[in-house]
Formats: C-alpha cells, structure tokens, sequence
C-alpha cells in the first residue's frame, strides 16, 4: 500500500518543473555575477593590484593601509551622521505624511504624486538642483539676503563642518516620498474596525498609532528600514553632484572612496579592501533583516 501512494504521487523536483527551468538563467545570473563577482574582490583585496588585478599577496596591509587613511575615517564618519539622520528622518517624515494622506484628504492623488515626484528624479539630477539652491550666490542665501536680512547665512555646501547636512537635506527631499507610499500601503491595510475600537474606547489618535498602528506594520517598518539603509551605504551621486567631496575631503563617502582609488588612482587592491569593507556593512544590515523575515518566527 505505502509503494502504491508513493508511486501516485508526483516528485517533488518534478513540481512546478517549468518555473524551476524558467529561474535557471536567473539563478545562474545571481551565482556567477553576484557571488562570483563578491569573491573575486574580497580575494583580490589581499593583493597589490595596482592597474590590472595580480596575484602578489601582501595579507592585511591593504587593509591597514585604509583604515589608517584619513580620507577613509572621514567617509566612515560622514557615513554615519548621513546615515543615522536619514533613518530618523525619512522614517518620521515619511510616516508623519503618511498619516496625513491617510486622513482622506481632497487632492490626495494630486499630493501622493508630488511627494513621490522626487524619486523618479536620478540623483545626478537632484544632486544638482539642490546645489543650485544652496548656492550662497543666487540660492536660498542670495533670496533671503535680498528681502532685507543682509547677515543670513546659509551655505552648508561651502562648509566643511556642515557640508555633510547639505548632502542629506537633497536625500531626504528625493527619498522622503517613497518612504511615505510605504507607510501609506501599510496604513491602509489597517482593519478599519480597530479604529473604530479605539474611538469608542476614548483612546488619543497619537496613542492608537504608538500603541496599536505601528506595532503592527512592524514587516512595512523592516522592509523600510532595508530599502533606506542599502541607499545610505551605496550614496554616491548626490556627492559628486553637489560637492564632488569637497570641501577638501569633508563631504567624501566609502563608495566615492572605492571608485576613485580603482578608476583614477589605478589602486585596485586598495579600491577591493575597502569595497569589501562595505560588504561587510551590508552583510551586517540584511543578515539581521532576513532573520527578522524569515528566521525569528516560527511558521505554523
């Protein structure tokens, strides 16, 4: 009897067999490309590849090398303010007209669309409509300096001790719209009758949304948080856009450090260190995001 049940039932590997062969291009794309490419650098990052890659080992110097250069602890730093007020900031700005958009406003299309028109923007583009603005001669300075104020001042591109802020004030205008359609499609899902619950409990709208709303769009908060946080590690447009890394090295990030030391200083050992040093960022950003996903609860 258990032959002749086994026998009537299908193979598992023959299950959905044209799906399996239509992802083999893909799965082989991701293998050789993705993976294979992530290998060969990180090897290559214990070489002295100057111009072409070779195979002179040198251990970890190229590694001590980087994190004794100034200009990189100047990226990592700059990596980190960017990125610790882009989280904060295009989460709570992006969550805050979330929440307003959901009110059932008029025009809402009309508003979702203008919010959201930045992102469609490339960041070369954005980049330099924001240096265009903050450009003390005929920027944001030049206008208010000529209602009357003479003593404004505004120039965060042109300082060195704030220039980073600059940089973040364009990511935060490009991002802040797709964060809100995020938050939106998770707001939406929301039962309506828990806000019904609510209102008859009495309880304020600010607790329903601390206590009740956002504990349970916690998967659109971690997928957020994901979306935003590979774009933090891999800015580089809006730099060379609006400040090319200067002034000096003030504004300069990991992935400007990466492409300057493998395509103009012609220092590809140096160039694969410190790109394997951004993959171990990322690593250290998604490897919690996919437990979270898919490893921290159990599945009935």
């Amino acid at each position: 009897m258990t032959g002749q049940a086994n026998a009537g039932r299908p193979n598992q590997l023959l299950r959905n067999l044209h799906s399996k062969i239509a992802s083999i291009p893909m799965i082989l794309t991701a293998v050789v490309i993705f993976l294979g490419g992530t290998l060969w650098t990180v090897f290559y990052s214990f070489t002295n590849s100057k111009l072409l890659p070779r195979l002179s080992f040198v251990g970890l110097d190229q590694y001590e090398r980087l994190w004794a250069a100034p200009r990189w602890l100047i990226s990592i730093q700059n990596l980190a303010i960017y990125g610790v007020f882009s989280l904060i900031f295009s989460l709570v700005i992006g969550f805050l007209l979330a929440a307003l958009m959901d009110q059932k406003i008029r025009f809402e299309n009309a508003f979702r669309t203008i919010f959201l028109y930045p992102f469609a923007l490339s960041f070369i583009v954005t980049g330099l409509v924001w240096q265009w603005i903050l450009n003390p001669e005929f920027g944001v300075q030049s206008v208010v300096r000529s209602l009357g104020w003479s003593s404004f001042t505004f120039d965060p591109l042109y300082n060195s001790n704030i220039v980073i802020y600059g940089i973040l004030i364009a990511a935060l205008w490009q991002g802040t719209g797709l964060v809100m359609c995020l938050m939106l499609a998770g707001l939406r899902g929301i039962d309506e009758d828990i806000w019904k619950a609510a209102r008859v409990d009495g309880i304020p709208m600010w607790k329903t949304y601390v206590l009740i709303i956002i504990p349970m769009m916690r998967a659109v908060f971690i997928t957020t948080l994901v979306i935003i946080a590979s774009g933090i590690v891999r800015v580089y447009d809006l730099v060379v856009a609006q400040t090319s890394g200067g002034p000096g090295i003030s504004s300069e990030v990991p992935a400007k450090y990466v492409y300057d030391y493998m395509f103009q200083a012609q220092n590809l050992g140096q160039g694969f260190a410190a790109s394997t040093m951004m993959l171990i960022t990322v690593a250290i950003i998604i490897v919690p995001w996919a437990y979270l996903e898919f490893g921290g609860r159990k599945r009935g």
